[in-house]
């Protein structure tokens, strides 16, 4: 492999689409100045990718961090930006070695503009926790839905693009889900690091949501992606990274999972989120809002507007559903009872805690608990790899005169980075709030037959347990 250099080496002459005088642009408040290109806008003034302005990146988020309200539009610009940016400087350096043209060019910055058009409503509510318990067996990705979503813009507005583009286009959105498909030999494979990195997660999708993310909701972030894309260099077929950026990298994971604790998961986000499952399971038999996902000219009409359809709909089959979107608006919530963190010899082994478990723990006596009156969150929260270390799978080099990558252990670095690269907490909630005391009870009741001790830091507070 050539030597890698920082010196500039002369381009081959660009197309139109990457001349801005020729682009479009729009102010982002996290990139500045975003170029589109024509190919690009012709997806982008489409109904059903202007149905992103319609679903906000982080869900319920915004009822607790009223900042939180950008979209997965600005994010799939700001993912389109920086898949161009990473491709450019790859073949600023690496161009003639790597054989990287304006066709790879493109292909990436359409993979990072649509990687998320087939995302659900309310962030990864609708996949994760609404369609297992309307669908039970079916399996759904966001991931897959963009690809049908991808082809379904094409046609429908008759984009003349062509098809292997689109192909590598559909397979660099799925480069991280289970149903990637496997690479030929020749195809480039680094590219498909770039926006969905299936190998070690390093990749443009999470630069952008970390630092916008964290700016949305008045979060400090200490992360530079900047750091990352500027020394990235490919060898061997692989994008890999200056051994000296080896805690930038780190704090790539370490900054995620902070967002996913003190954002994503925080508890009283998630009791807002278990009563919008509540409300969309109770409203999908009259609404089948599951059969959206069956057809992409249906689908796109799916967006987190379905709440104020039920809210305002008069029908008396959405009582219910109604009745709860209104406990969301009066900030009637479900009430947190308590939370404890699995031990750590007990991760590999888990299994999920369901409300059947809490009730079958309360003693004789007192109030009779149901089901229907406990909502349970498994909150898991890793490194992108569950248990295991993700810089594991990163390759490193020394510096660019170097022809060796390499991986680097923990203890070669510090020894202060964590030994365990997974939490798994058990939170209860109260879907009464008078029922506190007695779920609390039960709660603490499972942990002592589960584990022997009360694992939870403390007894959930007197004031909650009374409150009515």
């Amino acid at each position: 492999m050539g030597a890698y250099s920082n010196e500039e080496l002369p381009l081959p002459p660009v197309s139109d689409f990457s001349n801005t005088r020729l682009s479009k642009h729009v102010h982002d408040n996290v990139h500045g100045n975003i170029y589109l290109d024509p190919l690009s806008l012709k997806f982008i003034d489409t109904e059903q990718f202007q149905r992103l302005r319609d679903l906000k990146q982080l869900g319920a988020a915004h009822m607790v961090y009223p900042g939180a309200v950008h979209t997965r539009f600005e994010h799939s610009l700001g993912v389109y930006w920086l898949a161009g940016e990473a491709v450019q400087m790859l073949k600023k350096y690496q161009g003639l070695e790597l054989g990287i043209d304006n066709f790879d060019i493109q292909t990436v910055k359409l993979a990072g503009l649509l990687h998320d058009v087939g995302h659900g409503p309310f962030s990864h509510l609708f996949q994760s926790e609404f369609l297992p318990l309307v669908m039970n067996g079916t399996e759904w990705s966001h991931e897959q839905m963009s690809t049908k979503m991808v082809d379904h813009i094409v046609d429908k507005h008759h984009i003349d693009v062509d098809s292997e583009m689109m192909r590598k286009v559909k397979e660099m959105i799925l480069a991280s889900s289970g149903s990637a498909p496997k690479n030929d030999a020749g195809e480039k494979r680094f590219l498909y690091d770039i926006v969905a990195n299936g190998r070690n997660g390093v990749d443009v999708d999470k630069f952008d949501y970390i630092v916008r993310d964290s700016r949305a909701c008045g979060l400090g972030c200490s992360f530079e992606f900047q750091r990352l894309m500027q020394t990235m260099r490919v060898m061997g077929d692989e994008i890999c990274y200056r051994a000296k950026e080896y805690l930038t990298v780190h704090k790539l994971f370490a900054t995620r999972a902070d967002l996913y604790r003190t954002v994503y998961v925080h508890p009283k986000v998630k009791a807002i989120e278990l009563m919008i499952v509540d409300a969309l399971v109770e409203a999908n038999d009259y609404l089948q809002i599951s059969s959206f996902i069956e057809d992409p000219s249906e689908y796109w009409k799916l967006d987190d507007s379905i709440i104020k359809t039920i809210e305002t709909a008069p029908n008396q089959e959405l009582r219910e559903s109604r009745n709860l979107i209104r406990r969301i608006r009066t900030r009637n919530l479900y009430q947190f009872c308590n939370e404890y963190a699995v031990p750590r010899d007990k991760i590999e082994n888990f299994k999920d805690v369901t409300a059947q478990d809490i009730v079958c723990s309360q003693k004789n006596g007192g109030v009779l608990l149901k089901e229907e009156d406990v909502a349970v969150s498994n909150v898991r929260i890793d490194l992108t790899r569950g248990r295991h270390n993700p810089l594991e799978r990163i390759s490193f080099f020394k510096d660019y005169e170097s022809e060796e990558k390499f991986s680097i252990p923990d203890d070669r670095i510090s020894h202060l980075l964590p030994t365990c690269f997974q939490d798994m907490i058990v939170r209860v909630y109260a879907k009464k709030p008078e029922l506190v005391g007695a779920i609390s009870e039960a709660f603490e009741n499972f942990q002592l037959n589960k584990y022997g001790i009360k694992a939870q830091v403390h007894a959930t507070p007197e004031k909650k347990k009374r409150r009515m």
